[in-house]
C-alpha cells in the first residue's frame, strides 16, 4: 500500500523561462519500505523533497502523502512527515537535550510525554551518553545523527533523508546507514536521498535514477541492473591518444558504448572476454598501448552511464 504518491510533480523557478528542476515527476513509496532517489548534485533531488516537505509549491503537478495533498492539506502532510535536511538544523551553543526538547515542543510535545520522547530518542541515535554535551562539541556525525533524532520525534509516518551522510566520517555514515535500516525493520517508511551509489544499493527496497530534473528508471537494484542486460563495464588507460582510442573502440562489434572519463576510458561491452582481445588489437593497431583494465560487473553506475551516457559522479 502506498503511502506517498507522487502525480506529475514539477518545479520551475523563477518561470516562464528558469531552471527547470525538477520535470513531471511520478513515483509511489509504499509503506514500510526505504525508496531512494538517486542521482548527481542538482539532478533535482532536494527540490523534489522540499516539495513534499511543503516547503516549495509546484509549479505543476500534486503529491499525496499519507492521503493528504501537499497542495490542498499543507499542514496534514507536516504532521506526518519527519524531515532530515542537507544542512544541520540544531543549535550548536545548546546541548543535545536541549535540542530535542525544544524541537519536541515546537512538535507539540510537552510534560512527562516529552521528557520519555527525548530519552528514546537520544538512545535511539546513540547519544545518550553525550546527552549534556553542546552540539558545537559535536563531530559532524554526532550532528547528523542528532539531526535524525530531531525528526524521529513526533513519530512520524515517513521519514525524509536528504544526503544525510555527505561530509562526514565512515563510521558515522556506517552508524547512520545502520540506523536506518533498524528504523525500516521497525516499520518506518524511509525516502532517502543520494548521490553514492553504494549507499542506495545497500539501503533500498526500491530506487529511482532522477537526472536533469526526470526518473528516467524506477525499480528494485535487480530490476535496475537489468536494464543493461549482461553488459560488463571496462575501465582502460593507454599510453597516449586516448580520445582517438576511444573513437576506435566505439566502432567494434560487442562495444555498446565508450566515453572518456578522468583520464581513462569506460566501455559497455555486452562480453568481455570476446571483447578484450579487440580492444587490445585494436590498441596496438592505432599505435597505443594499453596499461591497465578493470572489469566490473553491472551495477547502478552502469545504469546511469547506459541510460545518461556519462557517469553518475559528474
Amino acid at each position: 500500500m502506498s503511502i506517498v504518491e507522487v502525480r506529475g510533480l514539477s518545479k520551475r523557478y523563477d518561470p516562464p523561462k528558469g531552471v527547470l528542476a525538477v520535470d513531471d515527476a511520478s513515483f509511489s513509496i509504499e509503506r514500510g519500505e526505504i525508496f531512494s532517489l538517486l542521482g548527481p548534485n542538482g539532478a533535482g533531488k532536494s527540490t523534489t523533497i522540499a516539495m513534499l516537505s511543503c516547503l516549495l509549491r509546484p509549479s505543476h503537478g500534486d503529491a499525496l502523502v499519507d492521503s493528504h495533498s501537499i497542495i490542498d492539506d499543507p499542514q496534514a502532510v507536516k504532521s506526518v512527515i519527519g524531515v532530515v535536511p542537507q544542512e544541520i538544523a540544531v543549535y550548536p551553543d545548546m546541548t543535545a537535550r536541549e535540542n530535542l526538547v525544544f524541537w519536541g515542543r515546537m512538535y507539540g510535545l510537552s510534560g512527562a510525554e516529552l521528557q520519555t520522547r527525548v530519552g528514546e530518542v537520544l538512545e535511539l541515535v546513540s547519544l545518550a551518553d553525550r546527552q549534556k554535551d553542546r552540539v558545537d562539541k559535536f563531530s559532524g556525525g554526532m550532528k547528523r545523527r542528532l539531526n535524525v533524532g530531531v525528526a524521529l520525534l513526533h513519530r512520524p509516518s515517513i521519514l525524509y533523508l536528504d544526503e544525510p551522510t555527505v561530509g562526514i566520517d565512515p563510521q558515522s555514515r556506517r552508524s547512520i546507514l545502520d540506523g536506518i535500516l533498524a528504523l525500516r525493520d521497525q516499520g518506518m517508511t524511509v525516502l532517502y536521498t543520494t548521490h553514492y551509489m553504494a549507499e542506495a544499493q545497500e539501503l533500498s527496497d526500491r530506487i529511482g535514477i532522477i537526472d536533469h530534473g526526470r526518473m528516467i528508471a524506477l525499480g528494485t537494484h535487480a530490476e535496475l541492473v537489468r536494464i543493461v542486460g549482461q553488459e560488463a563495464r571496462v575501465d582502460l588507460t593507454v599510453d597516449h591518444m586516448l580520445e582517438g582510442m576511444v573513437e576506435r573502440w566505439k566502432e567494434l562489434p560487442g562495444v555498446s558504448s565508450a566515453s572518456v572519463e578522468d583520464e581513462h576510458a569506460e566501455l559497455l561491452v555486452d562480453d568481455a572476454n570476446a571483447v578484450l582481445p579487440r580492444l587490445f588489437e585494436e590498441a596496438a593497431e592505432g599505435g597505443s598501448r594499453i596499461t591497465s583494465v578493470n572489469v566490473s560487473e553491472p551495477n547502478l553506475e552502469l545504469v546511469f552511464l547506459h541510460l545518461t551516457g556519462r557517469a553518475l559522479r559528474e
